[in-house]
């Protein structure tokens, strides 16, 4: 037996949830999907503060940290205010019975199991809802969507106590578009239903509070999509903010999964060419070789094939080959100087060079686009769009890049990486957000970058300079999941493909890869001016060289 009190309560607690979560039938209900989750374990990990609340707790998941007590008498007065607006002679216990009737759908919104009872989250629910919509107020009222006159703006005023500095409004901003700090749409809506007259009305004013909130935060200038998101139809404050940066179309894309290790490859290949290409090139020159067998081919052939010269480089070969850095090159040279010996080994290498491939550990590697100085130096342009991800195009006729303009300020990076969060725990469609951050991870590298984008009006820098938002944009998650986004992925194929046609690059690439970058090439070339040095010197010692007229000149 337990000598933890608190234990036994909490265990006691726990079944009685559980028993009434399986017995209590709700008439009409149906089950809701989660869509409030816990932060993937490789997200949080590499940056915790940007998905830990700092200065609010909204929702269960961190109400109970004592960090964040502080709070608490600013939800409790807006609580009360709100009381004062509520239609009729509605007392708050009227909303807290509302909200007890709709504990399973609360419940069934969250990933993580709430041991907490039913009137506990019903109050947690009611005291959270008022406060936030007190705080989105502020946003509705700027865009006019509220007169200063209306009731529900007189108690503005009163938010000048904890959003009044410009570093505590920003933190509460970041801490209300966390994944992990939401609560559903539905909460809010039974609220202002009780404040308006029906639930239209309390589905327009709620419609103007997120629209101006959204339009403050989003790192895209997009009120236009706005105007179509269905409140209705969204999960929470950040399923709101995200259906409006992805469309419903991209959402619902076919989803096509790739491995790491295909995508790596594909990538290693457009750059660097085929691993195996000095061996194939080996294996073709030796076969046009055999084919002649005429003036000094044909010595040269005999030389290297007689056995005395082959048993002679057998011993030293097989030492040779064993030298970390030349083992590269010892399988494509035998088929120079042991090419009988590599017939019967083909089938086994193909064999074995599949089976390494399958046990290799997946790569993940950056998005293989060049980057914005490279294109503009291809003679790309660059046009900013306003909208969302949809935007985002390619004309090869006049080789220019159509990327949404983005205002990147001290909240940006918290935002974006939350709503990479949700979409990647929300595994119902394609990782478009996520795909877009790798784009731009991929085409922004330095400052530099950043400065030509912020030219061209494609990137608005609320910070403090070119510098941070480029480290912003390199210091984002890779995606933990791998996907195509057609859209997205035609953008990089199409750039990709015209940068790629450009001969500059051409030129620029067969340097890099055969010549400035190939340390394995110019090795080989060494190698082979040895050999042949060799080669000679052991037919000099057999033959009398000096009688031979290599150089085609008269004899004395």
């Amino acid at each position: 037996m337990s000598s933890n009190p608190n234990q036994n309560f909490d265990e006691h607690r726990w079944i009685i949830n559980i028993r009434r979560t399986l017995e209590e039938e709700l008439e009409n209900h149906t089950e809701i999907p989660v869509c409030i989750f816990n932060v993937p374990k490789p997200l949080m990990s590499s940056d915790p503060d940007s998905y830990t609340p700092q200065e609010v707790a909204i929702g269960p998941y961190h109400y109970w940290r004592p960090e964040l007590y502080e709070m608490e008498r600013y939800k409790l007065a807006a609580a009360k205010r709100a009381q004062r607006q509520f239609q009729g002679d509605h007392k708050f216990q009227y909303v807290v019975n509302q909200l007890k009737e709709l504990e399973l759908q609360i419940r069934d919104c969250y990933h993580k199991f709430l041991n907490f009872s039913n009137e506990t989250l019903a109050w947690m629910m009611a005291i959270d809802a008022s406060f936030l919509l007190e705080f989105l107020q502020i946003y509705a009222m700027k865009e006019g969507k509220i007169s200063e006159s209306t009731s529900s703006s007189r108690s503005m005023s009163h938010l000048v106590d904890y959003a009044g500095t410009k570093a505590a409004h920003n933190a509460i901003l970041r801490d209300m578009v966390m994944l992990e700090n939401q609560i559903p749409l539905f909460v809010l809506r039974k609220m202002l239903e009780v404040q308006y007259s029906s639930l239209e009305s309390a589905d327009d004013m709620l419609q103007a509070m997120l629209m101006g909130f959204c339009e403050e935060i989003s790192p895209f200038k997009m009120m236009k999509d706005m105007a179509t998101v269905n409140v209705s139809e969204c999960s929470h404050l950040l399923d709101y903010l995200y259906d409006g940066i992805v469309p419903k179309d991209e959402q619902q894309a076919e989803i096509t999964e790739i491995e790491d290790q295909e995508r790596a490859m594909q990538a290693k290949e457009r750059y660097y060419g085929d691993p195996t290409y000095v061996k194939k090139f080996f294996h073709k020159l030796w076969k046009l070789l055999s084919k002649l067998n005429k003036g000094p081919i044909r010595l040269i052939k005999v030389s290297v094939l007689s056995k005395p010269v082959r048993v002679l480089f057998k011993l030293p070969w097989t030492m040779i080959s064993k030298i970390p850095r030349f083992s590269v090159l010892a399988q494509p040279l035998q088929y120079l100087i042991f090419p009988q010996d590599n017939e019967g080994k083909k089938s086994d290498d193909v064999s074995s060079h599949s089976s390494n491939n399958m046990n290799k550990p997946p790569l993940v590697e950056e998005i293989a686009i060049p980057s914005v100085t490279d294109l503009y130096k291809s003679k790309v342009r660059f046009s900013a769009t306003v909208g969302n991800i949809s935007t985002v195009s390619f004309d090869p006729k006049t080789a220019t890049l159509y990327l949404p303009t983005m205002s990147l300020d001290i909240n940006s990076e918290v935002i974006m990486r939350n709503l990479v969060a949700y979409e990647a725990s929300n595994a119902s469609g394609p990782l478009v957000f996520t795909r877009y951050t790798e784009l731009m991870n991929g085409i922004i590298d330095t400052e530099e970058d950043v400065r030509l984008l912020r030219g061209k009006g494609i990137i608005l820098n609320r910070l403090k300079s070119d510098t941070e938002v480029a480290n912003l944009w390199n210091g984002m998650n890779k995606s933990i999941r791998l996907t195509k986004v057609p859209h997205l992925d035609k953008v990089i194929e199409d750039v990709n493909k015209y940068y790629d046609s450009q001969w500059k690059v051409k030129f620029g690439k067969y340097l890099k890869i055969y010549v400035f970058g190939s340390w394995q090439f110019l090795t080989l070339i060494a190698t082979i001016l040895l050999l042949v040095l060799m080669i000679w010197q052991a037919f000099c010692s057999v033959y009398n060289c000096r009688k031979l007229n290599l150089l085609g000149s008269d004899s004395d």
